[in-house]
């Protein structure tokens, strides 16, 4: 997986992408993610988390980590991005940069648009995948410039809306619009996810997807628990025998 930032204003995280070469890209009107084939882009920077006003800050901060860890859960490359680091955007949040120490991590000091970066376009090509996920604040330039830029280059891009945010929801409805109208697919982390796993008797697959999805998305953590609790401990209460 690739995970690509985007530009000087843009703040960096980690996101999983696969790229396809334009002749493999598949014929039906949905891609999917097969593993092998992506690669994950993160570009959200901790300073520029201030500027999302699309999601509550407890969920946003949940969203990118949650993004930047499917890397992990499905060992896909990722590349690790930020723009102008050192000044009002800031680094990446320490979490996720102790997540991936090794990840390229390509430092712009002036480009808006990642894609624009020689560093970044050259970790992108050396991941060798032909899909991309990505994320990134904002939603309508880090994002979207990226996103279109990839597109351009005969990318299947795949934006995780959940991971991105802006500085209000019209502008973001307006970025994904253009997007849309691009041919990238916009999902959420849970359909990425399970874009990714396809079956849940994979590997990686219910066991191994499970606990993440506890971690990062606990309102079907607790629908597992409970289905656990409920087979361990469970007996029917009076009335349940018929429902």
């Amino acid at each position: 997986m690739m995970l690509w930032s985007s530009s000087p204003t843009c703040k960096s995280a980690s996101t999983k992408s696969y790229v396809f070469p334009p002749s493999s890209i598949p014929s039906h009107p949905q891609p999917t993610l097969p593993p092998n084939n992506n690669n994950k882009k993160n570009p959200h920077q901790q300073t520029k988390t201030q500027q999302v006003h699309d999601f509550d800050p407890i969920t946003y901060r949940n969203n990118i980590l949650a993004h930047t860890a499917i890397a992990s859960l499905f060992s896909l490359p990722i590349v690790l991005t930020t723009s102008a680091e050192t000044g009002p955007n800031g680094p990446l949040p320490k979490e996720i940069a102790t997540m991936y120490p090794s990840a390229p991590l390509i430092r712009r000091n002036g480009e808006v648009d990642a894609w624009d970066n020689s560093d970044f376009r050259t970790a992108v090509r050396a991941a060798n995948k032909s899909q991309i996920i990505l994320a990134g604040i904002t939603t309508d330039v880090c994002t979207e410039f990226l996103a279109l830029s990839l597109r351009a280059e005969g990318y299947t891009v795949f934006a995780n809306t959940e991971g991105s945010g802006t500085f209000t929801q019209k502008l973001a409805d307006d970025a994904n619009a253009r997007m849309k109208d691009a041919g990238v697919v916009l999902q959420g982390v849970f359909a990425i996810v399970m874009d990714l796993m396809r079956d849940w008797r994979s590997t990686p697959g219910s066991k191994e997807v499970l606990p993440w999805l506890d971690t990062y998305l606990p309102a079907y953590g607790y629908i597992a628990r409970a289905h656990g609790a409920a087979v361990l401990n469970g007996t029917l209460a009076p009335g349940e025998e018929g429902l």
